[in-house]
Formats: C-alpha cells, structure tokens, sequence
C-alpha cells in the first residue's frame, strides 16, 4: 500500500528514475532555428510525425525561406494540410519569416545563441504565432540553450508530481519549472516527462501502478486509492 502522503521528488531523483526506465537523454542540439522555429509551428497541436511530414513537405516545394515567404498563402495550405490547422498555420509561418526578415534582414537568427536567455525568448516571443512552448523549442532543440517546452504531457506530470499548481497554465509553468532546474537537467527532464506522459502518465487512465515515481506523487497515489476503494 503506498504512503499516504507523497514526498517531494527533487527534478534530479526524477530525472535518475525516468532515465532508469526510458534511458537517458542525450542533447544533441542541431544548430538551425529557423527550420526549428517553422517545425514547431506546424507541431501545434498535431503529432510528431504529422509535423515532420508537413515539414519535408513544406521544404521539398520551396526551396528557400525565401521563397516560401514570397509564395501565396494557397500555395502553402495544401503541402501543410497532413499536419492539421493549415489555414490557421500558413499565415503564422508567413508572418514568421517576414517579422524576422524585417528584423533581422536575413533568416538567420543564430544571434540567439549569444543573448541572455530572457532577452533570446523575448526576441523570439515577439514574433506573431509565437508563444513560450515554440521559443523554448527553439532555443533548446536548435541552440543548446537551457529553455524547457512545456508541452501537454510536460504539464500534466508536473502538475500530478505536485512540482506545478493545479490551476498553473501552461505559460506560467515554463517559469516555475525552470527556476527549478539546473541547466544541464532541462533537456533530460523535458525529454522524460514527454515519454512518461505518454506511456505510464497518461490522460486518461494513467499506470500508476508501473510508474517508478509513485512515492512522489499526490496524484498517482490518489488515483490508487480510488480504485482500491
């Protein structure tokens, strides 16, 4: 019977015991922003595999950012569309590519390697589409830096481990779960939380009774006894 009161897992016991199950992340940041920056916007709200097909898609039509910008509107939608929300997603990209070109004069934003983190996701908050899960992707996926996307499952775990308040959104959660974390332990626990959110913490149903983190979570152990009762 597990306790009646969770104890509070620190992010690296969480990370340590993800890593046990899911094996341990390795960051291998990829060093182009704005292809990270396009890919994220067409992820809203689709799967991994849906996004990465539209992606290819989008980038096998047209050949440059340049050209992609300059195409019409109707030209994009149809080479989005497996990807979902295409009327609403062409006009975020183009809107994109054209804030940074006339920001930056080019399409090449990797200046936000060298600003200070606040400054970096300010800088790419500003562009019209683009809230703090997209900037955070892009600064950790494409850049290496230390900015946690706080996805679905990222969120849900985190509010279950009692690690984020209940009626926390989503925006609110990306600070209060980075001023926890070490830089070095942000893509590790993004990367794990996503995988447990998938497979043991689910939305619906979650397996409690596998999940390594049990001890430490309020939820799960409120979860058991429900059905125990």
């Amino acid at each position: 019977m597990p306790p009646k009161r969770a104890k509070r897992l620190t992010a690296p016991e969480i990370v340590a015991r993800l890593s046990s199950l899911y094996g341990e992340p390795v960051w291998r940041p990829h060093g182009d922003p704005m292809s990270e920056l396009v890919l994220t916007i067409l992820s809203q709200n689709t799967s991994d595999a849906n996004s990465g097909r539209a992606f290819m898609r989008l980038r096998s039509r047209f050949g440059s950012w340049e050209d992609l910008l300059a195409a019409d509107q109707e030209e994009i939608v149809p080479e989005i569309q497996v990807g979902g929300l295409a009327r609403i997603k062409a006009p975020r990209i183009k809107a994109a590519l054209a804030a940074v070109y006339q920001r930056r004069g080019s399409f090449d934003i990797q200046f936000l390697r060298e600003l200070r983190l606040e400054e970096a996701k300010a800088w790419l908050r500003e562009l019209k589409g683009v809230g703090p899960k997209t900037a955070a992707c892009v600064l950790m996926f494409a850049l290496g830096r230390p900015a946690l996307p706080v996805d679905t499952h990222v969120h849900r775990v985190a509010q279950r481990l009692g690690l984020v308040p209940a009626k926390a959104g989503a925006a609110q959660a990306h600070d209060i779960l980075e001023a926890i974390l070490e830089p070095d332990e942000v893509y590790a626990f993004h990367i794990s939380l996503i995988k447990h959110g998938r497979r043991i913490c689910r939305a619906q149903q979650p397996l409690c009774e596998r999940c390594p983190l049990l001890d430490g979570c309020p939820a799960g152990q409120g979860f058991i006894r429900g059905r125990s009762g």
